[in-house]
């Protein structure tokens, strides 16, 4: 007879205040092990990216998402789906190109920044919400699209909403092995 009731879940969710937390605690920990911004910027996109290329595999179990047939569809996908999936919230998406390939993601309230009111004395150049950059960078390479991504507007340095910018640079094209017909 098996105890069903008390088995954990297989994929257990920790609490957004619990990652928000944890989160401001890695930012502190990076401040103070890199004396430069430049240094605990790339640390965090870099991060970001490791999340994003493992995320991307979440993100299409669970979501019952199609194959996006333009840069606009992902950016949407990103936006309405993903964002709220993960962190809770709906960003307002803009196209900013006529080439249709430029996108910013409008966040009136970040999560990340649900405990923080401002940045680090001394630290003005720190990009803290880094992470969602790589992540979005990640998660869009392991679907073949490469894309360059960085904050526009940062609510931690005095703009009104934070504001993250997608462009998206080709389409990554997936080496397939054909098949020798005289090896068969």
């Amino acid at each position: 007879m098996s105890r069903q009731g008390n088995r954990r879940p297989e994929n257990p969710k920790i609490s957004r205040e619990l990652f928000v937390l944890t989160y401001g605690a890695l930012v502190a920990q990076l401040c103070k092990d890199y004396e430069q911004d430049e240094d605990v910027n790339k640390c965090l996109d870099t991060m970001g990216h490791s999340i994003g290329i493992r995320l991307i595999e979440d993100f299409l179990a669970h979501s019952a998402v199609k194959k996006c047939r333009s840069y606009s569809e992902t950016t949407e996908i990103i936006a309405q789906v993903a964002f709220k999936m993960y962190l809770g919230i709906t960003p307002t998406v803009t196209c900013n190109s006529p080439a249709r390939n430029e996108f910013s993601l409008i966040l009136e309230k970040n999560p990340l920044m649900d405990f923080v009111e401002e940045l680090p004395e001394g630290r003005s150049s720190l990009c803290y919400c880094s992470l969602l950059c790589g992540a979005i960078r990640g998660a869009l390479e392991m679907i073949h699209l490469d894309a360059e991504v960085t904050f526009i507007q940062d609510a931690l340095k005095g703009d009104d909403v934070t504001e993250i910018g997608i462009t998206f640079l080709k389409k990554i094209e997936s080496k397939k092995h054909k098949r020798n017909k005289s090896n068969q």
